[in-house]
């Protein structure tokens, strides 16, 4: 007697007829609206008198919006497993996460063959069904690296493709009644669905040991794999099974969920009536009856995490003692998504377990959980991530995507409250029919977070300013887990310090902004042949100085074919086409211009969001200075750098003008008087040679965004020594204990 402890599902199995196309689907739509799960369908392609179940399902999805659907099962030796594994993933695309997968090893051999297909005998349909199980799963497995190769005497895949990934896990259901069957559904499957009227010999429960058996023999929990049983019958008076009132349905019901684990009823009727009663009346007087017996024998219930998926938990972690409330959102290692979640833009992760909390209540809740671990944490925004400290190995991240709203609070101040996990694309297009734009850095998948408590050198810099400069107030988490409000007024040495060290001080749980009037800019691309890179770096240097500060530029500087040629992106804040054409003419005499273009647009197509997935592209080891000046040594210097190839990338940022209108000590963020910033990618084996010549670097600071190093003599050029003399004694305030300190971090005085 095994009760799995899986919560109740009830469905429908309907007969695909093709004589009246129309009616099955009604069907279809029919179960969904009276409240039933799961919608089912025969699956046998060579009955001439049946639609194709595949090409059914599809259109009663697109007929559905809530209810899963399945093949009852769908027929394997007439559908190569490959080419089924992208059609249900494809499906389940489309649908939002709603199709499931009942599979069969075949049956009417005689009719299969008929048909094109191969016919087996029962052994040999049973390993068939095996191979086709791992190429499924293979192409389904689109975060492996490598190709898919599945050598089987059945089967066979030769350097397939993975992906891409479902919507959601999943199930692969197994229509089985013999003994190998039973023992391939402990082994590799989610569930078992058999017909009650075709069970005799195993029982149900028979077949339960068999499959549990071979669970554990695999290293599997049971308890992962789900008990279904199709069954038929109608509401009446007699006292056969399944064939009286809806009370004594729900009484001969109860002893297949306690004793025998069955948790998904799929009743076999294309009655409307019929439907409408199993789901109006049955199915919650079962859930009931059920949840009742359940407490009476403390049946443990819920979802249970696979044995392999515990395999992989990390050293360190409570699993166990994970907040309910953040454990529904929580990502571990092991979890489908896992490769979504592991990794930012250029650093590859393997963190322990991501938290994803939804309110600055449960970023508390996160940060208090994490603070009892023994193992590293880290927080997350948008996940770009370039200096590393948004991911970690065996640790706990704390992923704060889902605090992501953008609400304009005053329009007349310009006022703009913002969610740490937005990305600035998002932002942009949020204020663009307001006419209004924050300078938010020169990618639009960044996260709000990181670039708004480091500084923020974006496209309208020298018009705007920082990002930070123009913060107004925000809403914080400390250290100690309790939230204040951080302004001129409340809290302002935090409020000082947010701007260029929040995250050594806290995590931010929204910012309010003061965005500028802007409607549409000139974006222009200038590309140049930059062979001569050191007299080029210094004409760009110069002519970006004299410009206007309603331009700003950025140049990136690459290898390509073997020269370097150099790309400017350039915004100019307004749309006074004249002026924005004379300024950006001053940069074409610089040297060969190879492409140009500029054109009117909105900010927010500046801003454009690249939604790909962040996978951790490389480890790159990166270096930053800000300089007053391009002068002719570091021009030379980084000409050098290109020469000996420690480098193929190198980019400055113009952060003068409305950048240096603040006095130093108005943020943490201090330097305001240099006009650029340099930042530039080093090749693995060359990081002490590149270090050595980028010390010689005249630098007045650095940029925590783009460095990677955690040396000390970081903080030193990041902060001058009055500042980091005051973050220390704020730090000492806020966060004593330095819980946050994984990102370049600020000792406390205390």
């Amino acid at each position: 007697m095994t009760d799995y402890g899986h919560d109740l599902r009830f469905g429908s199995f309907l007969t695909p007829q093709n004589q009246d196309p129309q009616r099955v689907v009604d069907l279809a739509v029919h179960s969904e609206q009276v409240g039933l799960d799961l919608v089912t369908f025969q699956d046998h392609p060579y009955q001439p008198a049946f639609l194709d179940t595949w090409t059914l399902i599809s259109w009663a999805a697109a007929r559905t919006e809530r209810v899963h659907l399945s093949g009852n099962v769908t027929n394997l030796p007439l559908r190569q497993p490959a080419v089924l594994a992208r059609s249900v993933t494809s499906l389940d695309l489309l649908s939002g996460g709603r199709i499931d997968l009942g599979l069969g090893a075949g049956g009417f051999w005689d009719a299969i063959a008929a048909m094109g297909g191969r016919k087996l005998t029962p052994g040999e349909s049973v390993q068939a069904l095996s191979e086709a199980i791992d190429i499924i799963r293979g192409i389904w497995a689109a975060d492996e690296r490598g190709a898919l190769d599945v050598d089987g005497a059945y089967y066979k895949v030769k350097g397939a493709k993975r992906g891409p990934a479902p919507a959601h896990d999943v199930p692969i259901w197994l229509g089985a009644y013999k003994p190998r069957m039973l023992r391939l559904i402990g082994e590799k499957a989610d569930g078992w669905l058999p017909s009650l009227g075709y069970l005799s010999s195993p029982t149900l429960r028979e077949g339960n040991e068999i499959i549990d058996e071979s669970a554990a023999r695999h290293g599997r929990d049971p308890h992962e794999i789900r008990r279904l049983l199709n069954i038929q019958g109608a509401f009446g008076t007699s006292s056969g099974l399944f064939q009286g009132p809806t009370g004594q349905w729900v009484e001969q019901l109860l002893p297949f969920v306690l004793e025998d684990g069955i948790s998904t009823f799929i009743l076999v009727s294309d009655d409307p009536v019929t439907l409408q009663t199993f789901a109006e009346e049955v199915a919650p007087a079962l859930r009931a009856q059920a949840a009742a017996e359940r407490r009476s024998a403390s049946t443990p219930t819920g979802s249970v995490r696979s044995a392999a998926a515990l395999a992989q938990r990390r050293d360190g972690i409570d699993y166990d003692g994970l907040p309910a409330n953040l454990a529904d959102r929580a990502v571990e290692p092991g979890d489908r998504e896992y490769h979504k979640v592991r990794s930012t833009y250029l650093w590859s992760g393997s963190p322990g377990l991501v938290l994803r909390p939804t309110t600055p209540q449960e970023v508390s809740e996160a940060l208090r959980y994490a603070r009892t671990q023994d193992v590293p944490m880290a927080v997350r925004s948008g996940g770009h991530g370039i200096s590393s400290r948004s991911t970690n190995d065996g640790g706990i991240v704390l992923d704060l995507g889902a605090l992501n709203g953008i609400e304009l609070i005053d329009r007349e101040r310009r006022l703009v409250r913002v969610g740490p996990g937005a990305r600035w694309a998002e932002v942009a297009a949020a204020l663009a029919p307001h006419g209004l734009a924050i300078s938010s850095g020169d990618a639009g998948g960044v996260g709000v977070g990181g670039l708004a408590t480091t500084g923020g050198q974006g496209f309208l810099g020298r018009s705007y300013g920082l990002t930070i400069d123009h913060l107004k107030g925000a809403d914080v988490v400390l250290a100690d887990g309790s939230l204040v409000r951080a302004d001129a007024e409340q809290h302002p040495d935090l409020f000082w310090a947010l701007r260029g060290a929040g995250a050594n001080m806290g995590i931010v749980t929204s910012f309010d902004i003061e965005a500028t009037e802007l409607g549409d800019v000139v974006f222009a691309q200038i590309l140049h042949d930059a062979t001569d890179t050191t007299g080029f770096l210094q004409m760009w240097g110069k002519v970006m100085e004299d410009s206007p500060r309603e331009l700003t530029a950025f140049l990136t500087v690459v290898q390509q074919s073997g020269r370097p040629v150099a790309q400017t992106y350039a915004v100019w804040a307004g749309d006074d086409t004249e002026r924005a054409v004379h300024a950006l003419e001053r940069f074409l005499p610089i040297a060969p211009v190879l492409q140009q273009s500029a054109q009117l647009v909105p900010y927010a197509a500046v801003m454009a969001h690249d939604p790909g997935q962040h996978d951790g592209q490389s480890l790159m080891h990166s270096r930053t200075a800000l300089v007053d000046h391009l002068d002719a040594d570091t021009a030379a210097l980084v000409t050098g750098l290109f020469d000996r190839r420690d480098t193929s990338y190198f980019q400055i940022r113009a952060v003068g003008g409305a950048v240096n209108d603040l006095p130093a000590d108005a943020t943490a963020y201090a330097h305001r008087t240099q006009n650029l910033s340099l930042s530039i990618v080093v090749h693995r084996g060359h990081e002490e040679q590149t270090d050595r010549e980028w010390a010689k670097i005249p630098a007045t600071g650095l940029y925590l965004s783009f460095e990677t190093h955690d040396h000390a003599t970081a903080l030193t050029k990041a902060f001058p020594p009055a500042t980091l003399e005051r973050l220390r004694r704020v730090k000492g305030v806020y966060d004593p204990d330095n819980v946050f300190r994984n990102n370049f971090s600020v000792s406390p005085t205390t």
